[in-house]
Order: C-alpha cells, then sequence, then structure tokens
C-alpha cells in the first residue's frame, strides 16, 4: 500500500468514527430531552390550517360554532394552524394573563404582515421592544390625567352635542355611522386640532373609511380591490397629516405664534420628541384608527343594548337627570371630570358593553421562547392568540354571561368592598387588553362613552327600526349600520 493510499484510508477511517460519534451525541442528547407535550387540538388542511373555520362570521354576543366545538373538544388550552402558523389558542384566563404580563420576556407582539403593510410599519399595533415602549410613552405623556379632566372632557362633550344636535325626530339614521361620525371628529380634534364639519374633515374623513374597509379585508393587492383602494386612501391620508405637520415645523423654526402648539397630539409630538418624519405619520395614523374604532362600535354596542333593556334606560335617565339638575343649581352648564365620576351605574353599563359586546375579541402574540403552562408546551415561534372573548363569556366566569345585566357590576362593587373575589379582577375582565400593552386610550374610551349616554338618555327615547345585530367578522360590525328612530323627550 503506498503512502498515498495509506493516507487516505486512515483519514476516510477517521471520517467514519467522527461521524459515528457525533451521530450518537445527537441521538444521546434526543433521547435524553424530555417529549414535547402539546395542547391537545387539530392542525386541520396545510397551509390554511382551520383559518376559513376561525374567522367565520357569527354573533358578537357569542363565541361562534368554531370556538364552541373546540373547546368542548380540547378544553380551553389547544393548538391549531391559524394565519398560515401553528398556533397555541387561550380561552384560559390565567393563560391569558401570563401571556399578556410577559411581553417582551416570553411573548411579543405578532399581527399578520398585512397589517403592518397597510398601517404602518411603525404604528403602535405591530412594534414590539424598545421603539414600542417609546411610542407608548409618547400617547401616555400627551394624554395626561390633567388633559383628560379638563382639555379632553370639554372635546368629549362638545362633539357629542355636534353629533346629537344633527338628529331628526321620527327619521330613521344608522346609529353606528353617527357614533363613528363622532369618535373620528373627536380624534381629528385630539390629534391634528381639526373642527367638525368643516371641508378638511369631512374630507380626510371619507378617506379614512375607504382606508378602514381595506384595513379590515383580506390582503389582496389587485386593482379594484379594498385593500389596493385602501392603500391609495392610505397615502392622501399621510400626505394631509405631512401637510399639517409642515406647517407645525414652520412655525417652531420661526419662533412666532407658539401658543397652543402642543395643544394636539401632533404639535405635542413635534415639540417634545425625536421621532422621525415617517415614525410621526405612522404614529398619528395608528392612534386615529386606534382611536376611532373601538370607541365607536363600543357605543353603537351600548345604543344596541340598552335598546332591549329598559330597566337599564330607566335608571340610566334617573342618575343623568340629577347630574344634571345639581350643574343647574350650582349654575353650571358644561359637565366636569366630577361630574364623570359620579355616573357610578354608567360604569356598570359601560363595564357589562365591553364584557358582552367584546370589540377586541382575541390578540395576536408569539412565544420568543419555549413555555411551560400547566404541563403543556409553547414551542418559542409559535403564534398564541389569547382569545378575550371566550373568558368574557365564559359561565364559570360571570353568571348568566349571555344576558345583558349592568347590576352584576354593582354586586362587584360591593364584592370588592368586603375583600371578596370580584367580575373585574385582572385575569377575568380585561377589554383593553393587559400588561406592558395595555390600551393607553382606556380611560378616554369610557369617558367617551359616559358622556354620549348622558346626553343620550336625557334627549331621546330610540328603538330599532330593523332587525338587526352585531357580527364579529372577527372585526365588529352591524351589517345594516344599526338603524334606528328617536323620540325627544319632552
Amino acid at each position: 500500500m503506498s503512502d498515498f493510499e495509506f493516507f487516505l484510508y486512515v483519514s476516510l477511517l477517521i471520517s467514519t468514527l467522527f461521524l459515528i460519534l457525533n451521530l450518537a451525541k445527537k441521538r444521546k442528547h434526543t433521547t435524553s430531552s424530555p417529549p414535547i407535550n402539546l395542547p391537545p387540538g387539530n392542525m386541520g388542511w396545510p397551509f390554511i390550517g382551520e383559518t376559513i373555520g376561525y374567522l367565520k362570521p357569527y354573533s358578537a354576543t357569542t363565541i361562534g360554532a368554531f370556538m364552541e366545538q373546540h373547546i368542548s373538544r380540547f378544553g380551553k388550552i389547544y393548538k391549531s394552524n391559524l394565519f398560515g402558523e401553528p398556533t397555541i389558542v387561550s380561552v384560559d384566563p390565567g393563560l391569558n394573563r401570563y401571556i399578556l404580563q410577559n411581553e417582551g420576556r416570553l411573548f411579543e407582539c405578532s399581527y399578520p404582515r398585512s397589517i403592518g403593510g397597510i398601517l404602518g410599519k411603525w404604528s403602535m399595533l405591530v412594534l414590539v421592544g424598545d421603539m414600542h415602549r417609546d411610542m407608548r410613552l409618547i400617547s401616555l405623556n400627551f394624554l395626561t390625567n390633567a388633559r383628560l379632566k379638563t382639555q379632553l372632557v370639554r372635546e368629549v362633550e362638545k362633539n357629542t352635542l355636534w353629533v346629537l344636535d344633527s338628529w331628526q325626530e321620527n327619521t330613521s339614521f344608522c346609529a353606528q355611522d353617527e357614533a363613528k361620525k363622532f369618535t373620528f371628529n373627536l380624534m381629528a380634534k385630539h390629534i391634528m386640532s381639526l373642527e367638525p364639519g368643516k371641508p378638511e374633515t369631512e374630507q380626510l374623513k371619507k378617506e379614512y373609511v375607504t382606508f378602514m374597509k381595506g384595513v379590515v379585508s383580506a390582503p389582496i393587492n389587485f386593482p379594484g380591490t379594498a385593500y389596493r383602494k385602501a392603500l391609495k386612501s392610505r397615502a392622501t391620508i399621510l400626505k394631509f397629516i405631512e401637510m399639517r405637520m409642515e406647517e407645525r415645523i414652520q412655525k417652531l423654526h420661526e419662533g412666532n405664534d407658539l401658543e397652543g402648539i402642543d395643544d394636539d397630539l401632533l404639535g405635542w409630538v413635534l415639540k417634545n420628541s425625536n421621532l422621525s418624519k415617517e415614525q410621526i405619520l405612522d404614529l398619528v395614523l395608528s392612534l386615529l384608527f386606534a382611536g376611532h374604532e373601538t370607541s365607536s362600535v363600543s357605543i353603537a354596542l351600548a345604543i344596541y343594548f340598552l335598546e332591549t333593556c329598559p330597566k337599564a334606560v330607566h335608571q340610566l335617565r334617573e342618575e343623568h337627570k340629577e347630574i344634571a339638575e345639581m350643574k343647574k343649581q350650582s349654575g353650571e352648564k358644561d359637565l366636569s371630570w366630577e361630574d364623570y365620576k359620579k355616573m357610578e351605574f354608567t360604569q356598570c353599563v359601560i363595564n357589562e358593553t365591553l364584557r358582552f359586546g367584546n370589540v377586541v375579541r382575541f390578540l395576536h402574540r408569539k412565544a420568543i421562547k419555549d413555555v411551560r403552562y400547566k404541563g403543556y408546551d409553547i414551542p418559542c415561534g409559535w403564534k398564541v392568540l389569547p382569545v378575550i372573548a371566550a373568558v368574557h363569556l365564559d359561565p364559570t366566569n360571570f353568571d348568566q354571561p349571555h344576558l345583558f345585566d349592568p347590576w352584576r357590576w354593582q354586586s362587584a362593587k360591593v364584592a370588592s368592598s368586603s375583600g371578596s373575589a370580584t367580575l373585574t379582577s385582572s385575569n377575568n375582565f380585561m377589554p383593553f387588553g393587559g400588561g406592558p400593552r395595555l390600551c393607553t386610550g382606556s380611560e378616554l374610551a369610557k369617558l367617551e362613552m359616559a358622556i354620549f349616554i348622558h346626553h343620550l338618555v336625557l334627549r331621546y327615547q330610540w328603538e330599532l327600526t330593523d332587525v338587526d345585530q352585531a357580527f364579529a367578522y372577527p372585526y365588529l360590525d352591524f351589517p345594516k349600520g344599526l338603524p334606528i328612530r328617536i323620540h325627544c323627550l319632552k
């Protein structure tokens, strides 16, 4: 055997031994690792999984047939394949809270790419980590308690009256559209100092309606589709915001007429942050989206639920008559923060509307580490969906959950004062999410609902003129727009 042949033989032998040892090591590691214990479930079809069944429309006051069947078959934590990804679905209130409280450590926000494509990569909805924290801080610093208690109380009441004054007796109209008009005008004023009814506000509203239709549509970017139209409207809206931004920047550079420049969010961000133009544009658009859509649907739901509950309307009316009488005796006209805090039964109605209607039904999260919970494994990289609606409609958490019962929250308040477990525990009642991503506008949303209800019950009685109800698509919508007819109270 030549030296060369001997060298090849030894090299091959060493390589073979190394390969055998390496395979043995891997096998040993594999056999010593504990097996993954995924929750029970069904992964559905290849690629699409069970997404079509999950997104099938259903009544908003239920959890839908898909969820009912899966909970009945697999329990409150189950696996599936949704939105093109392996997914853990949670209807367990403890796990939901665990997921939200461990944002950034074990889980992070993970919405479908199409949402980021239309809202923008700097949208608060899709941002994670330090950038989300910084954007959220900007919102919190602007939306202070002092601003809520003074400026925003006035603006909410002004915009409420602007909408209610336009209603005509014995004429049928869509209450959902009126609620959207109210919240859009309020957010346009709050964010960019736009006045209701002005041509620029109305034009922006028109573009925003087109934009919203695309946000909730299938992300098909072909000519004529709602998604393509929404992208065009997004560009128009951003151009409008940019023009307003440049006007403010010019004022800041000139140093003239700066009084009130930070009265709205756009001016405050320009004056007090180092965000880029693109970041500010996406921030403004995402806040316009978040502040308008969920609040308007919540108000529409309150109108819908109250129409079926005369007893609650009567008690609301008595509460608000008392507040109005006290205002009259003191010679004051406008509502104040102190008046808002006196609306105790109104808060019960708001809580019950949020619990029963569930504007935000589930959240998109992703495991960024391997997680073990109640004996189940949640692998790193898997999508996780905490389903808030299912917790709110679970009879083990709420007695007779499919009844609109505002008085349950009065009982909860009594239980809280006695030290008993309450309905509003952070596990069972999470209409605004939780953890580091808790909705920054939660108090503003409740303020809007309370003041709108105050003037609504003092001015009008109302009735539905056609059968309608809220459906989950999974976004909430009244197919007929919630048509109502009003009668003025004498």
